[in-house]
């Protein structure tokens, strides 16, 4: 059983956003239990746990450092300690506004503009804790690779474990996975009226450490490191 850890912003338990993400994906990840859809559209049709399926897997969150395992000699204590110390010199910000879009196949919540502190932040994480990363299994290498990918991304995913770092990152919170074509703008419009009655700033005020104990269950918050600089 090899776990896995991830470096998300996710909001706090507490507030609108989270129940709201948590819902929609059925999973809070903060208590690690499944959570009631929402009644209405788009979640009254069957087929609404498989098409969230996907990011139920992960929670409700958005990346700053992608899923890895352990490098040999590192420690979850040692990771632990290493998020608590970089929290502690982050000071917090706001993204002024997100909205639901479409990501090519899936929908998600996104920065409505500009973000430049949630870019700076994930690529200091990515650079800041890849010691604790051990390299891609060649699986997760090959699983990459299926995508389309740009030389440059196929030489961050060799250098970084993941493609979509620096330049090509795009901070979003997923709420569903891959939909057919026909579902995808019906599905996104009936998000973004559910996401109006909560929608308001994003408070990025902590560093989450998720954990995944085995390949077979969920990710879940392992601890929330609020920033304090």
């Amino acid at each position: 059983m090899t776990a896995r850890y991830a470096l998300y912003a996710a909001p706090a338990p507490e507030t609108p956003l989270w129940r709201f993400g948590s819902s929609v994906i059925g999973y809070d990840a903060a208590a690690a239990v499944d959570r009631p859809f929402p009644d209405g559209a788009p979640f009254d049709v069957p087929d609404w746990p498989a098409m969230t399926e996907d990011p139920r897997r992960y929670g409700f969150h958005g990346t700053l450092k992608a899923p890895f395992a352990l490098a040999d000699g590192a420690s979850e204590a040692d990771l632990i300690e290493a998020a608590m110390l970089f929290a502690e010199r982050r000071q917090a910000f706001t993204v002024p506004q997100l909205k639901v879009a479409l990501l090519g196949a899936f929908v998600a919540l996104v920065p409505d503009g500009e973000a430049e502190a949630l870019d700076a932040l994930a690529a200091d994480c990515v650079r800041d804790f890849d010691a604790f990363r051990a390299p891609l299994t060649e699986a997760d290498r090959a699983r990459r690779l299926r995508s389309p990918l740009s030389d440059r991304q196929i030489a961050q995913l060799e250098a970084w474990g993941y493609p979509y770092v620096f330049a090509d990152f795009r901070f979003h919170m997923t709420l569903t996975g891959r939909l057919e074509d026909a579902r995808r703008g019906p599905v996104a419009a009936a998000l973004v009226e559910h996401y109006r009655i909560i929608a308001a700033p994003l408070a990025v005020d902590a560093l989450c450490l998720f954990r995944q104990r085995d390949r077979s269950e969920r990710f879940s918050i392992l601890a929330r490191f609020p920033f304090e600089a």
